[in-house]
């Protein structure tokens, strides 16, 4: 089944918003290929989609973290923890076993991706936007304003 990124999954922070359904896409990429009969030796999109998807989330985990230190979120060890358990997950797919059984590693990889897409974003990360929400006055308009440099941030660098 294909991931779809509905409301349920906005933070309400218009650039992590975007940053998370290039996740999905990312997902839906790696659900296509476990999909994709026309092509036996899938080795090497694996390898590719495992290095997007491992620079993308360093690069999301990176804008979220400094918005998050930004915002003095007060969870945001918590978030920081949760990254590093994301990226060393990543980090420990052993290249030379995938070879063995693609499919199988396919699998694995979108299981972990499915259960980190549904409870860190609706989870942890929705705490962001709430924080963002339940702000009033300076502090408000110094978080807005913070959100707005990072999604400018984002589309330059997409840009490039």
């Amino acid at each position: 089944m294909k991931y779809e990124f509905t409301n349920d999954f906005l933070t309400g922070v218009e650039f992590i918003d975007k940053q998370h359904a290039r996740l999905f896409e990312l997902a839906n990429q790696t659900y296509d290929l476990l999909h994709d009969e026309l092509v036996t030796d899938k080795y090497d999109r694996i390898v590719d989609v495992l290095a997007e998807l491992r620079d993308y989330t360093k690069t999301h985990f990176a804008d979220e973290e400094e918005f998050m230190k930004g915002i003095n979120f007060q969870y945001i060890w918590s978030e920081k923890h949760q990254h590093l358990t994301f990226i060393a997950k990543l980090d420990s797919i052993d290249l030379d076993k995938i070879d063995e059984d693609q499919q199988a590693h396919i699998l694995e990889v979108l299981d972990f991706l499915a259960h980190w897409l549904t409870g860190h974003i609706k989870g942890p990360d929705v705490r962001i936007g709430e924080a963002v929400k339940a702000m009033t006055g300076a502090e408000k308009e110094k978080a807005d304003a913070l959100a707005k440099e990072m999604l400018e941030k984002i589309e330059k660098e997409k840009e490039e």
